[in-house]
């Protein structure tokens, strides 16, 4: 077995003490985890990983490697065969998943937005059960969120159906994020998307972590997050190995070595 060597990649500005990482919050930890499709493909065999509260992880690996499935884990949508996943050091299985997904939110890769006004689209995760009590952004709040992904010209009462690709994945990041979820799962979130929409999207979700949001996000872009604390898992063959460090780097600190 070999287990996965997180590199936690700091700028120089995080080494002076302008930026902190939670050294001592572990946000999940893969404890000996297994999981294989139905058919015997192996997506983790025996696999153990740690990773602290705060940082930006890149998810990267060949296609089919798991990468997704890797995501879906992290909050219930699939179950491993053996071992133990472990969220804010409490076994998934003992999450009421509606709760656990309200704090580790999903985002697929083609994100679903319906044939309905942005208004409600945006508005979409106030009527879940779980986020009951919390207040329904006002207009003006949800005209400053769309600028801040340079959708500011759509109006709230405009269909979500005529919204281009890139408009939708942007539209969609930021109805995940609305609610304050603690870590934002991203499954290929640039994919497809025009250079202009591809910057957006990668500079939201720098600034997500920047806030304190963990970020795991797959990938297979050269993007590479600055100014926050930077993981890098590779998935391969059953395998999350280590990976290499990237240029910036400036100290290293080792999880499930």
């Amino acid at each position: 077995m070999i287990r996965c060597r997180i590199n936690i990649i700091t700028t120089a500005k995080q080494a002076e003490g302008k930026l902190s990482l939670k050294k001592d919050a572990l946000c999940f930890e893969f404890d000996k985890v297994s999981f294989s499709w139905p058919g015997g493909r192996t997506v983790l065999d025996r696999q153990d990983m740690a990773l602290p509260e705060g940082v930006f992880a890149q998810v990267r690996g060949p296609s089919g490697s798991g990468k997704s499935t890797l995501l879906r884990l992290m909050n219930r949508l699939e179950q491993p065969i053996s071992g133990e996943i472990r969220y804010m050091g409490q076994c998934l299985t003992e999450w009421d998943p509606p709760g656990l997904r309200q704090q580790v939110t999903y985002l697929q890769q083609t994100p679903f937005v319906p044939d309905r006004p942005v208004r409600d689209i945006l508005a979409y995760p106030f009527h879940l059960g779980v986020n009951k009590g919390k207040i329904l952004p006002s207009d003006q709040s949800l005209r400053s969120l769309l600028d801040r992904v340079q959708l500011g010209a759509l109006g709230l009462d405009e269909s979500g159906a005529a919204l281009s690709g890139g408009q939708r994945q942007r539209l969609g990041l930021l109805r995940a994020v609305i609610a304050n979820p603690r870590v934002l799962l991203l499954d290929e979130p640039t994919a497809s998307l025009d250079k202009e929409s591809r910057t957006v999207v990668e500079e939201m979700a720098v600034d997500l972590c920047r806030q304190g949001i963990t970020i795991v996000m797959v990938t297979h872009d050269d993007f590479v997050p600055q100014q926050v604390p930077v993981a890098e898992v590779t998935m391969q063959q059953g395998r999350m190995t280590e990976c290499l460090a990237l240029p910036q780097q400036k100290f290293h600190m080792f999880f499930g070595v």
